[in-house]
């Protein structure tokens, strides 16, 4: 078995795009994970600054795993603004097909937990559009893992039916988001009830080959029902098991870390490399 494919998502370090980019190339980490920010948009580079952009990271040695748009504000399921977000999403897959990588990763709202929600539709319809272009264009959604089981993950990815819907599995957050709504709830957690349903590790077998990149984050869930995210490593991801779950479906992407919160993300993403690097 060879070597993980490691790549640091850039925003992460908190150093800025430049000086992120060559942190990493010194850390001798192939991949970049690139949040869109300005400067780097399909807003601010058209075609040649990409194809610029592009030779840039190779003359650094780095490669661009995906990019990453839409963290939080966009919700495909609700219909105001869903033709201004499904004409954003189409032109940021032709970004990532121009870049070269042709991932792009995001968050598209909190899918709902049945076929018979109203949003359901909406979200299938929304989706649709928008991959049906990325289908033309060379480009895929890898849609970020967490406010839905796996399962229903899935039951959307085949409803929608298109090749270019996939996932982004972030193991971290299918301890997060279930932790979050028992206490929105106003319920104790439950660790066995929050695994048998979003199966952090396990959900690998679920959405199998649409798993297309992941995020290497850990998280836990402390006395007094506090969910964290902490350093990789130290919370309740397998991560020998997760790797070897990736591996037995074919996964061959980049386990591109993230570092939402601490004090001192550097020192934090410097040992996930040496982590991964021991996998």
């Amino acid at each position: 078995m060879g070597n993980l494919k490691i790549a640091v998502m850039v925003h992460s370090l908190r150093l800025g795009l430049e000086k992120g980019l060559e942190w990493t190339a010194g850390m001798g980490v192939p991949g970049v994970h690139i949040a869109c920010c300005p400067g780097f948009c399909y807003k601010d580079l058209d075609r040649a600054g990409r194809k610029n952009f592009v030779r840039r990271l190779r003359d650094a040695g780095l490669e661009l795993s995906a990019i990453c748009e839409w963290g939080g504000g966009v919700d495909l399921g609700e219909p105001e603004g869903l033709a201004g977000h499904i004409e954003e999403g189409k032109k940021l897959l032709e970004f990532a097909a121009d870049l070269e990588c042709g991932i792009w990763q995001g968050h598209c709202g909190i899918i709902p937990h049945s076929r018979k929600d109203p949003k359901w539709s909406r979200f299938v319809d929304s989706f649709g559009q928008i991959c049906r272009h990325g289908e033309k264009v060379g480009a895929k959604l890898a849609v970020e893992t967490g406010p839905e089981p796996p399962a229903i993950l899935m039951q959307m990815i085949d409803d929608v039916g298109s090749s270019a819907l996939n996932v982004n599995y972030d193991p971290a957050n299918l301890i997060l988001w279930p932790a979050r709504y028992m206490l929105d709830a106003g319920e104790a957690y439950n660790k066995e009830k929050a695994f048998a349903e979003y199966q952090p590790v396990e959900g690998v077998k679920v959405l199998g080959e649409r798993i297309i990149h992941t995020h290497a984050k850990d998280a836990m869930v402390f006395p007094g029902d506090v969910r964290k995210e902490v350093p990789l490593g130290e919370g309740w991801i397998d991560w020998p098991h997760y790797v070897q779950n990736l591996r037995e479906v074919g996964f061959e992407g980049y386990f591109a870390i993230e570092r939402e919160v601490g004090d001192n993300p550097q020192a934090d993403i410097s040992k996930a490399i040496e982590y991964l690097r021991t996998l």
